[in-house]
């Protein structure tokens, strides 16, 4: 039988029975595929009614379909700016990624994780649609708090949902690689939603076996004692570059989160990576040395997500991108307070040595989660947080309509040209803030941007 279906083909028949033309007395051959794939959408059946945010490679809109007027999330990504990755030799381009991003959302099917809804491609851009979390983003969230940190308690549950998550992709032979709080959102259900997935890659399921725990002991003397010296070697480009990775394999933007890294050292499927990639203060020791990481750096980026909850900051935050790198290669997390199981869970996530992390099993089998019900944590676990209703009053509707809709393609484009002339012959680190204040566009803070939910304080 010869077979010569693409992805999308594949994906849009289920289980394809394929039977030789003329038929043939062989049997029919069963091929094991993936969900079908999103439907096309017309962008003129969407109404984009506001910014929700910018991040590295797209705008998100707040979009309502202009029949059931449903509110969604269009994540629109500019053509032109993924052609000039291409065209400046960019190895992993853009295009790839788009096309990478979209097979994996289309794959996805979790209550923790998004579900891709449809697709919009025009001349200039190519869009996601995706539902719209009413409650913002787990960042936002904390920051509206009386302390800016969160309780153990809540910190449990948001904990819970992110592991569950990540186990799923990892699961899928999917590594995350861009863990932190602005890629965390609130469902209108209260519960999380990990998005964004443009630093994403596939590895083997196989790889790696999940480490082996270290014992309490051990974790609590690691975290009272300075790394060995093996673990705190720098990469050679470390300390004459500023901290920043070799030039000719890096590509760096910022959205609202810090700097998000790409470089073009991977592919989409790979046994073990060495693309520079991440935000600075979530990035994993391992990929700042380059020496090859794998799912491990996702149990990394949680230990730092959950010591940011819990302490209202970042454990290795340094005056520039160089300090940030030398602090998460060299100290150890300050752990401040009582030894409690939140605490010794963060210790044994942030270990240097990747072999040595806790991950998987062991994170959920964790003294921080006795008691936890693992399957049914959907079912009854009650958010600590839930947004206010996401249907819009009868004024809002009115204001909405009576409003020229936004030019989706128009703004993108001009969203994207602004910050392509101003990233010219610059890098965002060696800005004075090391990066983090990333490049604004005028119209990003008129009326279209909404200002965020008020969150209840809890």
């Amino acid at each position: 039988v010869s077979l010569s279906l693409s992805i999308s083909e594949q994906r849009g028949r289920g289980a394809l029975f394929c039977t030789p033309d003329p038929p043939s007395p062989r049997p029919a051959v069963l091929m094991e595929v993936g969900p079908p794939p999103p439907p096309p959408l017309d962008l003129r059946e969407l109404r984009a009614v506001s910014v929700l945010g910018r991040g590295a490679k797209g705008v998100v809109f707040l979009v309502r379909e202009a029949r059931s007027g449903r509110a969604l999330a269009l994540k629109a990504i500019s053509r032109s700016t993924a052609e000039r990755k291409a065209r400046v030799g960019v190895a992993e381009d853009g295009y790839r990624r788009i096309w990478f991003e979209r097979d994996v959302l289309g794959a996805l099917r979790h209550p923790f994780l998004p579900e891709l809804r449809g697709v919009v491609s025009t001349d200039s851009i190519v869009g996601f649609v995706m539902d719209r979390c009413a409650g913002g983003d787990l960042g936002t969230l904390r920051k509206r708090q009386t302390e800016k940190m969160f309780s153990d308690d809540v910190i449990r549950f948001y904990a819970a949902e992110l592991v569950l998550a990540l186990e799923h992709l990892h699961g899928q032979g999917i590594v995350y690689r861009d863990l932190k709080p602005e890629n965390v959102l609130i469902q209108d259900s209260g519960h999380l939603m990990l998005v964004d997935f443009d630093l994403s890659a596939r590895l083997p399921t196989g790889s790696p076996a999940v480490p082996p725990t270290p014992s309490r002991g051990q974790s609590e003397s690691r975290r009272r004692s300075p790394p060995p010296a093996s673990r705190s070697r720098l990469p050679p480009w470390f300390s004459c570059r500023s901290g920043m990775p070799p030039p000719d394999t890096s590509d760096s933007s910022s959205d609202a989160g810090g700097t998000s890294t790409g470089s073009g050292g991977s592919t989409p499927t790979m046994g073990k990576s060495n693309s520079f990639v991440g935000t600075e203060e979530y990035v994993a020791p391992e990929v700042i040395l380059g020496s090859g990481h794998d799912f491990a750096v996702d149990w990394w980026g949680l230990g730092v997500v959950l010591y940011e909850m819990l302490y209202g900051r970042t454990p290795f935050r340094g005056q520039n991108r160089k300090e940030t790198f030398y602090s998460i290669l060299t100290k150890p997390p300050e752990l401040v307070g009582e030894t409690t199981p939140l605490r010794d869970l963060i210790g044994r996530l942030l270990e240097k040595e990747p072999r040595e992390r806790i991950a998987g099993d062991a994170i959920k089998a964790h003294d921080f989660f006795r008691g936890l019900q693992w399957e049914s944590l959907l079912d009854i676990s009650r958010p600590p947080y839930i947004p206010p209703t996401a249907a819009p009053a009868p004024e809002q509707e009115e204001e909405e309509a009576a409003e020229e809709p936004i030019d989706v393609e128009k703004f993108v484009q001009e969203v994207f040209g602004t910050a392509a002339t101003k990233e010219e012959g610059a890098s965002a680190a060696a800005a004075p803030d090391g990066g983090k204040g990333g490049h604004w566009v005028d119209r990003l803070s008129n009326q279209h941007l909404r200002q965020p939910a008020e969150f209840l304080v809890f």
